[in-house]
């Protein structure tokens, strides 16, 4: 018996990386998923397939989760699939880096729309489902940097920074709901996005934390099975690090 059996999760932004991680921990702990990505291509019926591959559903959904008609509409659909929505990950998220003093409009604007309105849409959309349920646990995927603001990350940053307030508001508004909200704050998680980054930006980034490794996708992803799960039912509104201790 798995810690989410009879659940279904909802992941956005989960084909890859720290969402396909979370999708996959989910699926072995019993959990049926749904998860969405900007489009669904090989490598996205790819980790469908790995996800189906412990005996659960999942459906993969085309949709651009910055849009909010599209959100309200591939919702309404995994609601009619699954017939309820219990777990919800806000993971969708870019990178546009620059320095304020050279950062575009459409840097900030693309940035604050993927990474902070994408988490609006779909809590906006799957709050009254939870809500009817009278419970559900809603996870914002931000970052160290939420917190602490990173020399040519304002966008990302800010976006950030914005999950953790937007988190623990839900958390207050819909608390007497039984809807649960959190977020996770990975530091440096070795993944696509920080594999593009020169080495030697790697390394000294390393040096930075005191465990003197880069954190793993996996490691993200126990975060979010404790914050899914029943073993978290009195944690709502904090902001759980998973950096190595480069935070504390």
């Amino acid at each position: 018996m798995g810690l989410l059996s009879g659940k279904v999760a909802l992941i956005t932004g989960a084909a890859k990386g720290i969402g396909k991680a979370i999708a996959l921990k989910y699926a072995s702990e019993g959990a049926d998923i749904a998860f969405t990505d900007l489009v669904i291509n090989e490598v996205a019926e790819a980790t469908k397939a790995e996800i189906e591959a412990f005996g659960v559903k999942c459906c993969a959904y085309g949709s651009n989760a910055a849009d909010f008609a599209e959100t309200e509409k591939v919702v309404g659909e995994i609601k009619a699939e699954f017939g309820h929505i219990d777990i919800l990950v806000n993971n969708a998220g870019i990178t546009k880096d620059g320095l304020m003093l050279r950062m575009t409009e459409a840097q900030w604007d693309a940035v604050l729309t993927v990474n902070l309105k994408s988490a609006f849409n779909f809590i906006h959309a799957c709050t009254p489902i939870m809500a009817r349920q009278r419970s559900g646990s809603i996870i914002n995927m931000s970052s160290v940097v939420g917190e602490s603001g990173n020399a040519g990350q304002c966008n990302y940053s800010a976006s950030k920074a914005g999950l953790i307030g937007l988190a623990k508001s839900i958390a207050k508004e819909m608390g007497p709901r039984g809807i649960r909200a959190n977020c996770i704050a990975p530091g440096f998680i070795i993944s696509d996005m920080t594999s593009a980054l020169p080495e030697e930006v790697r390394n000294e980034w390393i040096k930075t934390i005191p465990l003197r490794r880069g954190g793993t996708v996996e490691d993200v992803a126990n975060v979010a099975l404790f914050l899914a799960s029943d073993l978290s039912s009195y944690v709502s509104g904090q902001v759980i690090n998973c950096c190595g201790g480069m935070s504390c």
